[in-house]
This record gives C-alpha cells, structure tokens and sequence, in this order.
C-alpha cells in the first residue's frame, strides 16, 4: 500500500530520569475504562483492517492525508486515531498529525513481528457473539458456541466462515513463526538425533531447530489438511526435506513415530480428555529415557497473564478448553508417567516443561 510521507519523522520526547510517575486513575474511571474495553478492541480491528498503520509512513501525517490513502472520511478517521493513541496506539503531535509508536508498528504487515493477524483473530464476529455469554459459560463450565451456532467451533469455522478460517491460519501461522526461533534458541540438542514435532502444525518449530542443528533429523506429525500446508523448507524441494518426515495423523489417536526428543506446543488446552490421551500417547510411543518438552501459556505466574487469562476464558466459551496453571500442567504430566523436570520461560508467552520418559 501507497505510504504518506517518506522522510523520517522526529524521535518524540521522553519522561526525564527521576520524574515523578504520573498517579493511575481513581478506581472508578479505571472501571469505567474497563466497561468500554470492546469500544478499545474494536478500534485495533478498525485499524487493522482499513491498513492504517501500513498507510503511515516514517513521518507525521494528519488524518486527511490518511483517509485519502485507506479510502476512509477523515472527520471520522481522526476520531479512531485519537481513541487508539489513548492506549499507545499511534501518537498524536501538537500540531494534529499522527506518527507511529512501538505498537502501531505492530499492526503493519510488514513488521516482522506483526501482530495485524492476531489482533483480527481475536475480535473477529463470533466473539462478539460468545463474550455476552461467558457468564453462562461461568455457571454450565462448557462451551457456548454450539447452543449459539448450531454446530462446534471448528465446524462452523470452516464450514460457515471461510473468512475467519482464513484469519485464524495467518494468525496461528504468524504466531508459530515468531515462537518458532525463541524455542529453537532454547532446547538443547545436546545427544539427540531425531526430534518429533506433534501436532506441530505447519512445522515452524521443527524447522528452526533442524536449520540450528544440521546433524538433527526430524518428524512433523499433525492432521493430514494441516501437513498438506506444511514449511516449504520440509516438503519436497525444500532445504531442511532431505533429514525430514512429514507424518499425517491425530496425536490423540496415536503417536506412530520415535525419536529422542518429542515436541508438544500449544496443543494441550482444548479439553482433558484429549489432553490424557496425547501424554498417554507419547509415552506409550517413546522409549525409557526420551525427552517430551511440553511449551505452553500459563495463567498464573507470566509477565502475559492479562493476555493469557482472557485467552482461557475465550477457550471456556467456543470449545470448553482452558489455559493451564503451571500446577495443573505438572499434574498432567505426572498422571501420564512422565518425570517432570526443569521449567523455563521460553519468552513472555510461553513455558516448557522438560520431562523425561522413565524406565
């Protein structure tokens, strides 16, 4: 998309060292903020989907000059402008036009660290829908999505709602790709030959560790539609293909491969049942003495939980599924056979577990 203005614009200013921190606001405006919460959320979708922030270039630019790019009235551009700088969402200047901040950046498509994808996943129009019921949610402990669609939550995404489907792949796809070099930095592959992604989605992870590790082969199991989109560097042609296998199959059925250390990320968090039944899986596949690194988000204890709270709840209401504690994952563990040992961040979001299959 066309950008506004190509020169850079002025560093703005910073609190000096020493100052006074600025009081929050009294409990009943903070409440009261809290309340409108949607009107701050729908603002970010807004945003995201008219590409204002790929519209903004490197210096200042009024409303005007971007209602004339994202195809919008300026009057009412300014208006969302101003509500999202109020959160650190854009910044405003004295003389009316807007430059970019750390998180505006984020809402572009080309930052590498995007965040555009997950900012429309999350506010997409069924959650809108299923938020005015967590209460109801609260009371039953189940999901409410099919008493309020008629079908399951992945069914109607992608039998009903091709364009949220689509929304969810990038978000998901950008997400492992932003985690993927944060694990691979992590684990260490001391004494391991072959190393198996399950569920692993496109494989994103895998790929980062066999592109790190040159000696290491690899297994990206997941379900057969999900491996068919698989890391272009693991399918045939690819540059990682030659030390990789690319498995179809439900790791809540069976796990039908081996190796020394075995990958489970972000997939034990949608009900208990499928939960026991993947650890039981791996275990049963695994030889005494392999390695199963667990990379989860926790609710208690991260630098994330406003996120990683809100993430839980929206699991109590479109699949009934919920975030772990770092006690209920541990507990899950043990309940499979496995020996938990050391837990580390791998960054904000996320922790592993490292466990060990005993003898």
């Amino acid at each position: 998309m066309t950008t506004v203005s190509p020169t850079p614009a002025p560093t703005p200013a910073t609190p000096s060292p020493g100052q006074t921190p600025v009081p929050g606001p009294p409990p009943a405006m903070r409440l009261r903020e809290l309340v409108f919460g949607a009107a701050c959320a729908a603002a970010v979708r807004a945003a995201a989907r008219l590409g204002v922030a790929d519209a903004l270039g490197e210096s200042p630019a009024t409303a005007a000059e971007l209602a004339k790019v994202v195809n919008t009235e300026p009057v009412p551009l300014r208006r969302l402008l101003r509500a999202l700088c109020c959160y650190g969402i854009f910044s405003e200047r004295e003389d009316g036009t807007f430059v970019h901040t750390e998180m505006s950046r984020l809402l572009r498509e080309d930052d590498p660290n995007s965040l555009r994808y997950i900012s429309l996943w999350c506010t997409e129009p069924w959650t809108w829908k299923v938020w005015p019921q967590l209460d109801d949610a609260v009371r039953s402990g189940t999901s409410v999505f099919p008493e309020t669609f008629g079908k399951g939550f992945f069914d109607y995404l992608h039998q009903d709602a091709a364009e949220s489907a689509q929304v969810f792949n990038r978000a998901m796809t950008t997400s492992s790709r932003q985690s993927a070099l944060d694990v691979a930095e992590l684990l260490d592959l001391t004494g391991v030959s072959v190393v198996a992604d399950i569920g692993g989605g496109q494989g994103h992870v895998l790929a980062s560790l066999l592109d790190k590790h040159p000696e290491v082969r690899g297994i990206l199991l997941d379900l057969p539609g999900v491996v068919a989109r698989a890391d272009a560097r693991l399918r045939d042609g690819g540059d990682l293909a030659g030390r990789a296998d690319i498995v179809a199959g439900d790791c809540r059925q069976s796990i039908p491969v081996e190796a020394d250390l075995y990958i489970i990320k972000n997939i034990l968090e949608w009900d208990d049942e499928s939960t026991r039944r993947t650890l039981r899986n791996v275990v049963a596949a695994a030889r005494p003495g392999a390695r199963v690194v667990i990379i989860e988000n926790l609710v208690d204890d991260t630098p994330s939980m406003r996120f990683t709270t809100a993430m839980d709840l929206l699991l109590l209401l479109n699949v009934g599924g919920a975030k772990h504690s770092r006690d209920s994952l541990v507990g899950r563990l043990s309940d499979a056979g496995l020996a938990v040992g050391e837990i580390r961040p791998v960054n904000a979001y996320l922790h592993a577990f490292e466990c060990v299959v005993p003898g």
